[in-house]
């Protein structure tokens, strides 16, 4: 347990059952009222954020959340077996743990796990991902004035609205916050 006097950005709380992290905070002392502290919070799970107010000095249960960088090793289903990379251990997740840009993620990649003890709470993704298209519809010469698009599968099967241009092996940039496609990546 803590109080709002703990507060500072990233702390995570539990409130109404579930986990917010802080994003700001501001103590407010209007005169001759009571002092309370204005907060943004964001749900851990969602990612939305809300505004709330506590009482000064109220107090709140603070959660301590580890980080942990793990390795996407291989899927199986619709498990995700992944490897911690500071100590080699096994952990099975289920896809819905990490959300949408799940389908963004090809073996090898790093992702950080929130962590309370041994139970994952969410999972940050890498912002941005680059992937081999494997299908999309070869574009039509003079079409890019226009600055059309069309849909375009990618190696994880993950389906991404790409500019005429891109043919199928090029390697695109893709926001994995959005799913939407950001550059076209020069092969190294």
């Amino acid at each position: 347990m803590g109080s709002t006097q703990d507060f500072r950005p990233g702390l995570v709380i539990k409130f109404n059952n579930e986990l917010y992290q802080i994003v700001e905070f501001q103590h407010v002392n209007p005169g001759n009222w009571r002092a309370f502290v204005r907060t943004k919070l964001k749900n851990i799970k969602t990612g939305r954020v809300i505004e709330n107010r506590f009482r000064a000095g109220e107090s709140v249960e603070i959660v301590r959340l580890e980080r942990h960088p793990h390795q996407l090793l291989y899927r199986d289903g619709d498990i995700l077996v992944l490897m911690n990379v500071e100590n080699f251990e096994q952990i099975n997740i289920p896809e819905e743990t990490i959300g949408e840009g799940n389908k963004f993620l090809k073996e090898g990649v790093v992702i950080d796990l929130m962590m309370d003890g041994s139970k994952v709470i969410s999972a940050e993704l890498p912002i941005f991902v680059e992937l081999r298209v494997v299908q999309t519809e070869p574009g039509i010469k003079g079409d890019t004035a226009t600055g059309g698009s069309k849909p375009a599968t990618v190696e994880t099967g993950a389906v991404v609205t790409v500019p005429l241009f891109i043919d199928e092996g090029d390697i695109i940039k893709i926001d994995t916050r959005t799913g939407e496609y950001v550059e076209r990546v020069k092969e190294r």
